[in-house]
């Protein structure tokens, strides 16, 4: 089974637009926190995408690694970084962090393509 992140982005976010009709405040907060917790400040954008997206290939999450992996192409990270984070990721998560990995690899090639 191929997953395509492309697509799988696109009806998240298509939900997630559901969402914030259904719970504006809610939804609003969300951003808001995202905005403030990725911002440049100590860490920079990359290095923050770079943890986030560690954190969804441990919780094996499709849409966190769809959306993450998106963003650190647009912040302009390399598939090298990306490949040294999933190593960490493998290290610190065994076999099913592996699987995720593998996946977060997949949509960087697929967003790359």
């Amino acid at each position: 089974m191929s997953k395509d992140y492309t697509q799988l982005i696109r009806n998240i976010s298509q939900y997630t637009g559901e969402m914030k009709k259904a719970e504006p405040d809610t939804m609003n907060g969300f951003y808001a926190l995202a905005k403030a917790a990725s911002a440049d400040n100590v860490l920079d954008k990359k290095t923050k995408e770079l943890i986030a997206l560690a954190i969804g290939v441990t919780q094996r999450c499709d849409g966190c690694i769809g959306f993450h992996v998106k963003a650190l192409k647009d912040l302009g990270g390399t598939r090298e970084e990306l490949c040294d984070m999933l190593s960490v990721c493998v290290y610190m998560g065994g076999g099913p962090a592996l699987m995720y990995a593998a996946d977060a690899l997949r949509a960087w090639d697929q967003f790359n393509a």
